[in-house]
């Protein structure tokens, strides 16, 4: 029997499946979760282990930190990109190099002696990783009926989710027995084992994604839908690491809390992360993309902008709130993503949302309420992005989709 045998492996295939059970596609939903959480944790894994990085290299703090913005640039760069890369290559094949690639920019960071060349490892790492995720997309929603996508996506979701809990502790296990060098390198040829695995044994996304011309992104920005969900797309990246990023320093310098308990307090908070993104995967299958969208703006809003006022030790109950309700934005709003667009063009949509919602949610809210920090109040930065979220539930529900077999 064929490996692609029983499995939908192109759009056209998708569109004749109305009664195909999801079940049977949980298993290579899984494997683009592993291979996720690898793409993810490759990333999220330098910030517990920086310190020991900048003391190694002997770099400064400006320094330290430039490394996640060369990252940033390379993962905005490849997203707007793989309209131009996925047409020449499967979406399957895209996924092999990304992973492969990905291994290769951390063995390569775990040897590398000069600062420079770390640079370039970081750069990298964030253009291998950035070529993900269209690809990704466009394989499950080929793989899955449209309407099972939410559980689907949910699953890949859980990815992440477990990553900012996972991150912490294995750079700790990597620090305690070994170094930061070994432990990217331990990681980088997880990423190698991965990469081949999915190309002997991996399904979904057998055909290449539409090329980034003209007429698909004329089609595209001329939807006000478009515009409307990269909006959406911000608020929630904003809502997810936007808060992230600037949550342990208003805690610490700010709230007087304790540096470790405000660290454990943040990890302990992305637990509950997994199961409530799930959750929401199967709301957006009952209830629909916008409402659940909606819905979970509306509590993350207003747990965002708590954040702020909160008085005492009721700033903890949010802390832990807001980011278990945050993550419940993506597998409604991935499904959301895959209906604006034809099915060839999903890609391209993904490849010209994500990287607005990236720069503006990742880049510009933690520099907002940064700078509302230096002013004297990190408060007022998390209560002003509080209210930006809580118009993007009023948002939510203005969005028209294109009809889904």
């Amino acid at each position: 029997m064929k490996r692609d045998s029983g499995i939908l492996s192109s759009p056209e295939k998708t569109a004749g499946s109305g009664e195909a059970p999801f079940w049977p596609h949980v298993g290579p939903v899984l494997f683009l979760a592993v291979i996720f959480f690898l793409n993810f944790t490759s990333r999220t894994i330098l910030a517990p282990l920086l310190p020991t990085i900048e003391k190694d290299l002997g770099v400064s703090h400006g320094q330290a930190g430039f490394f996640f913005f060369l990252i940033s640039v390379g993962y905005f760069v490849a997203l707007l990109g793989s309209g131009f890369f996925s047409p020449r290559l499967t979406h399957r094949s895209a996924i092999v190099v990304s992973c492969g690639s990905i291994g290769l920019a951390l063995l390569s960071i775990s040897v590398i002696q000069s600062l420079w060349g770390v640079r370039m490892g970081m750069l990298a790492l964030g253009l291998a990783a950035g070529i993900y995720i269209p690809s990704a997309i466009a394989a499950i929603t080929s793989l899955i009926d449209s309407r099972h996508w939410g559980k689907a996506i949910a699953i890949h979701e859980l990815a992440p989710n477990v990553s900012f809990v996972a991150a912490p502790l294995l750079a700790e296990l990597f620090l305690e027995w070994f170094s930061w060098r070994i432990g990217l390198g331990f990681l980088g040829g997880a990423a190698l084992i991965a990469a081949m695995a999915f190309a002997r044994y991996g399904r979904g996304g057998e055909f290449p994604g539409e090329s980034l011309g003209a007429g698909a992104v004329i089609a595209l920005i001329r939807d006000p839908s478009f515009w409307l969900l990269a909006f959406l797309f911000a608020l929630g990246v904003a809502s997810t690491l936007g808060v992230f990023a600037m949550l342990p320093l208003y805690l610490v310098t700010e709230r007087g809390m304790d540096r470790s308990w405000a660290n454990t307090l943040i990890a302990l908070s992305r637990v509950a992360g997994p199961f409530t993104g799930f959750a929401a995967g199967w709301f957006s299958d009952r209830l629909g993309p916008k409402p659940t969208m909606s819905g979970a703006l509306l509590l993350t809003g207003i747990t965002t902008l708590l954040l702020g006022p909160a008085p005492g030790s009721w700033v903890i109950v949010f802390v832990l709130l807001q980011p278990a309700l945050s993550v419940c934005f993506f597998p409604a709003g991935f499904a959301a993503l895959s209906a604006i667009g034809p099915a060839s063009s999903r890609n391209v949509a993904v490849s010209l949302t994500i990287p607005l919602g990236f720069l503006l949610g990742a880049g510009a809210t933690p520099t907002f309420i940064g700078v509302t920090g230096d002013a004297g109040s990190f408060a007022l930065g998390f209560t002003v992005v509080g209210g930006f979220i809580l118009a993007g539930a009023a948002l939510a529900p203005c969005l028209k989709f294109r009809p889904q077999p």
